[in-house]
């Protein structure tokens, strides 16, 4: 069976659980996870597309085609995809920079761009991630979150359109304070109090569903005037429409290029990291290039149906996995139970308070933030600290892309003096053999470009005088180039001098690179070889 499956690391794990033995029983738990996880996701999909600048029936396409390709064809046997939170702010520039067609032709290209990072399988690289750039990026999410609903949530009323840059957001918004509307400001109020309420006394109750429901009720019969999905979006339409490609003349792919790059980054990180909570709740498995392939494949089929970006939600994916999944099918039920409710009930979307929503998203930004995880990082080191706050920083106040590679590489300079500091060398005096000096010197940890820097001059001071320079390699794990270079500069020195370098307990892969540059050096198993050795190298 598995012979049949040339590459089983992209093989989707709906396949995996049939071939397990799908039952009736399963099929009535992932139906109830599904349904579950569907009224989470339909005020969600609505308040995040609005969010981002785009009518709320695109956050539906993208919660029932992308939701369900995610299921069918990824890696994780319990991955929610949909449009997610953490795309708010770029979807919303590419819409101010491009247009709706533009993101449409951005999301097309990311999913692209996804398939071929799956094909290349670059999964396990994107989850080396830091964990303090992690939580910078997802706590500079949440505050552009929180920043980008105070203008529904206050019911403001802006001159002009609201900047997308969050320091000129937070100026806008402030000098239209006094523009607040108290009956918004309840109505947002409210939303948030009746989730809270909901999760603290009835925590299996769809508090978001609820909260919406309820507030829309209200508006709807008191008459309350308030900005709603209907006023402002008019009728949701009953289906989706037909597939169709975008646009694809070279000024505008040139135009969503640097933004499909952007969503490309930012979907496979958002997936993987949502694919690896999932395993830890489940004790499952998940494979990365599978659901990156799934990913790219359904973000393809998202903008053919008019929607945008698709990702693996966590918030959505662990409520599936509470939920009771069985495995894929879950995921694919909650697409359509999407589906049937855009069928069926989507004239009544139109009488959703925007407060409402702007609450809802409220609510998702502060449990986004991981707070304590953050100031843990803050006191843990100024390491951590350091790569912490720019990532955060350069989230919230430049672009999300930036803090991500900053934030990488700056907690990659950080791994990289740490694992140099671990590197030590340890010399013996000088004694003597029967032909001249010999000095034993003891190397512990990886030998790299970084140790290399720091120690090589000490290998040099040490090598000056004696004749027979040996240096035990027992506890070193690894050597790259530029160590490997240290140990030729080293043996070529001691040649020049009449001496020679010995190289003891070397593993075999740091033997092959000695050898494979020519590293003049006499090769020992060990110390105890050491002296045998002796009689017979002046020979």
């Amino acid at each position: 069976m598995t012979a049949s499956v040339p590459l089983p690391q992209f093989l989707p794990k709906i396949v995996t659980v049939w071939r397990e033995g799908y039952r009736w029983a399963d099929l009535r738990a992932d139906a109830v996870a599904g349904l579950t996880v569907a009224i989470v996701a339909l005020p969600l999909s609505m308040a995040i597309a609005i969010a981002s600048g785009v009518g709320p029936e695109r956050g539906l396409y993208t919660t029932i085609v992308g939701g369900f390709l995610v299921s069918a064809l990824g890696g994780s046997r319990y991955q929610i995809g949909g449009p997610a939170g953490a795309f708010i702010v770029l979807v919303a520039a590419c819409v101010m920079a491009t247009g709706v067609e533009g993101l449409i032709l951005a999301t097309f290209l990311s999913g692209f761009l996804l398939v071929a990072a799956g094909a290349l399988r670059l999964g396990t690289y994107v989850r080396f991630i830091p964990y303090p750039v992690t939580v910078g990026f997802t706590a500079g999410i949440a505050v552009i979150i929180f920043a980008s609903q105070l203008r529904d949530l206050l019911g403001l009323t802006l001159p002009g359109g609201e900047p997308a840059a969050f320091v000129a957001k937070v100026q806008a918004l402030w000098a239209a304070r006094g523009t607040v509307t108290p009956a918004a400001l309840a109505v947002a109020a409210g939303v948030v109090a009746v989730i809270q309420g909901v999760k603290r006394w009835r925590p299996g109750w769809p508090g978001m569903l609820v909260a919406v429901g309820a507030a829309s009720v209200l508006v709807a019969v008191l008459g309350v005037d308030v900005a709603t999905i209907g006023s402002k979006f008019g009728e949701l339409p009953r289906v989706p429409p037909a597939p169709a490609l975008p646009v694809l003349d070279a000024g505008k792919l040139w135009a969503a290029l640097p933004w499909a790059l952007s969503f490309t980054l930012l979907g496979a990180i958002e997936s993987l990291l949502s694919a690896v909570v999932a395993d830890g709740m489940s004790g499952r498995q998940h494979r990365s290039n599978a659901e990156l392939v799934a990913q790219g494949v359904a973000n393809i089929g998202s903008a053919l149906f008019g929607g945008f970006c698709v990702t693996g939600t966590i918030a959505r994916t662990a409520t599936n996995v509470r939920a009771g999944s069985r495995g894929p099918v879950s995921g694919m039920l909650h697409a359509l139970f999407v589906l049937a409710f855009m069928l069926v009930a989507a004239p009544l979307a139109g009488f959703i308070p925007l407060a409402a929503l702007a609450g809802v998203l409220a609510v998702v930004a502060w449990n986004m933030a991981e707070k304590e995880e953050f100031w843990q990082l803050l006191r843990s080191g100024r390491a951590e600290a350091a790569v912490l706050l720019v990532t955060f920083g350069l989230v919230v106040f430049r672009d999300l892309t930036e803090g991500i590679v900053a934030g990488f590489a700056l907690g990659g300079l950080v791994f990289i003096a740490r694992m140099s500091e671990a590197a030590e060398v340890e010399g013996e005096m000088p004694f003597a053999t029967d032909d001249g000096d010999r000095v034993i010197c003891r190397m512990r940890g990886p030998w790299f470009f970084g140790a290399a820097a720091r120690l090589g001059s000490v290998l040099e001071r040490i090598a000056d005088r004696p004749r027979e320079f040996v240096v035990d390699l027992t506890d070193v794990p690894m050597v790259d180039s530029s160590g490997v270079r240290s140990f030729l500069l080293l043996g070529r020195k001691l040649a020049r001098r009449g001496g020679r370098l010995v190289i003891v307990g070397a593993r075999p892969a740091v033997a092959d690179a000695f050898r494979h540059h020519g590293v003049e050096a006499r090769f020992l198993p060990d110390l105890a070889a050491l002296d045998v050795s002796a009689n017979s190298a002046g020979g």
